[in-house]
């Protein structure tokens, strides 16, 4: 199985999410696709944890893509680097690799802040994975790479690229959500306020779906989100 991780600016949270999981597990292929990579990613890569893939630009589609073209897995999982992943996930991915059926899928998902409006907001994103809803990349997004290969993998799009991805996938057969759910961090709640954020985010949802450029969503999102002079880290 290989676990692909998009980094940009957020290599600090690299060293323990890896810790906690087992990363020396030789049946587990842990791949970080960075952005500038610092001495932080190039020392786990000297320890032989990683597969360290250098990326030109911060773009997260093409930065997993580049990443799963290094990927000897059969498996591929799509990773957060805010989003924890334990030895309880690996187990679920391992049991969903060996069955056939199932073409990719996702985990549920948990907050890792057990605000009111957070647990809502959490029941409320699990009931609509449940119907139509699509997959979202921080629920660690997997599918069979026989599959992932033959759909030509993410677009190369800057912004909305899991959600183009899950509506493709979603065609290609069955498809699953995992337990247990797999903890997000609240930081983009935080940042903004859980309200402003939840409706900011529904609103640039139905704006891609009604047709809008992923590129000018970009622009519009972390203009807003970022004004200028102000420091981001794409891995949100």
């Amino acid at each position: 199985m290989s676990i692909i991780v998009p980094v940009w600016n957020d290599d600090a949270l690299l060293g323990s999410m890896l810790a906690g999981t087992g990363a020396a597990d030789p049946v587990v292929e842990w791949i970080i696709a960075a952005v500038n990579p610092g001495p932080i990613l190039e020392q786990l890569a000297d320890d032989k944890h990683i597969l360290l893939v250098c990326c030109p630009a911060p773009s997260r589609g093409a930065q997993m893509n580049l990443g799963a073209a290094r990927a000897r897995g059969r498996l591929l999982c799509f990773h957060h680097a805010d989003t924890i992943m334990t030895p309880d996930h690996l187990r679920s991915l391992f049991n969903v690799a060996d069955d056939p059926e199932i073409v990719g899928g996702a985990f549920h998902r948990r907050f890792d802040n057990r605000h009111p409006w957070m647990l809502c907001w959490e029941n409320i994103v699990q009931r609509f994975d449940r119907g139509l809803g699509p997959f979202f990349g921080d629920q660690s997004l997997f599918i069979r790479a026989e599959k992932f290969r033959a759909m030509g993998g993410f677009a190369d799009i800057p912004f909305m690229e899991d959600i183009e991805f899950c509506r493709r996938l979603k065609k290609e057969g069955p498809v699953t959500l995992l337990h247990p759910p797999i903890c997000s961090s609240p930081r983009r709640f935080q940042r903004l306020g859980s309200w402003r954020t939840s409706a900011l985010n529904a609103i640039f949802i139905a704006m891609y779906y009604a047709g809008i450029s992923p590129h000018r969503l970009h622009r519009w999102y972390y203009g807003y989100r970022h004004p200028p002079g102000v420091a981001t880290s794409r891995a949100e």
